[in-house]
């Protein structure tokens, strides 16, 4: 019902930063929460951050606190993932998650991803 496009990724250096973007479009349902994820070469994806329907509630791996920052803005079905002071240990394939609880049923959507390069 949902389809997700990221963009934004690119090559940079240490301490530089990107902004990455997901936007959201279909059948988009009325209250859902986002997340990013990112996936490095041979491994499985791992949580970066998340943001509930409202933006109050935040969560982020420890990894990236302080470093990185998640929003939304719903009236444009876009989730954003500012990231500043990256490192080459931040290279990774990011991935824009949505997802929602209909009743008892779980709904779950992924993006294609974007990469991210870190390197001097």
């Amino acid at each position: 019902q949902v389809q997700l496009v990221e963009s934004g990724g690119g090559l940079v250096q240490p301490g530089d930063s990107l902004r990455l973007s997901c936007a959201a479009s279909g059948h988009i349902p009325e209250r859902y929460a986002m997340a990013w994820f990112r996936q490095f070469p041979g491994k499985e994806r791992d949580f970066v951050a998340s943001i509930n329907w409202s933006g109050i509630n935040t969560y982020y791996n420890d990894s990236v606190k302080g470093r990185f920052t998640i929003s939304r803005d719903n009236a444009k079905n876009t989730m954003y993932l500012q990231m500043n002071s990256l490192k080459p240990e931040d290279t990774a394939v990011y991935y824009c998650n949505a997802n929602q609880w209909s009743g008892t049923n779980f709904n779950d959507y992924w993006g294609q991803g974007t990469q991210v390069t870190v390197s001097s």
